[in-house]
């Protein structure tokens, strides 16, 4: 029999962002763990209109794809920012530090991160963007 995992990340995946506070602007399913994944990581995130998540990350290791599924997003880089459109990837290396906001009609982004450091490497920015929306 073949070895292997199948599940609905909107429906089998719990929703972290209402443990976060960031409900009903965000939706964020991390899969690692739900799908067993060894050596990668996988997660889907539904970003409401025009919301900014409130901080950014960077990891020492782990580099990060992001994929709009639907809508657009602007995606920080570092000091650049950069215009995502449906079916857009950016891949972000572990030591570039990265934070999202949905376009005008709201984002779906699937993210897909490798090696699987458990999140052991990841550093949370809370200053990240400006105060203001530039």
């Amino acid at each position: 029999m073949a070895d292997y995992t199948k599940l609905n990340l909107r429906e089998e995946v719990e929703d972290m962002a209402p443990k976060f506070g960031y409900a009903p602007n965000l939706e964020a399913r991390y899969a690692r763990k739900p799908l067993g994944l060894a050596n990668s990581g996988a997660s889907y995130f539904r970003i409401a209109p025009d919301f900014r998540l409130p901080f950014g990350h960077k990891h020492g290791e782990q580099e990060e794809i992001y994929v709009v599924l639907s809508g657009s997003a602007r995606v920080k880089a570092g000091d650049d920012v950069v215009e995502l459109g449906e079916l857009d990837a950016i891949r972000l290396p572990g030591d570039t530090p990265r934070g999202m906001e949905a376009g005008p009609e709201g984002a779906e982004i699937l993210a897909f991160g490798a090696p699987n450091t458990d999140n052991q490497d990841a550093e949370m920015l809370m200053d990240f963007w400006p105060s203001d929306k530039e």
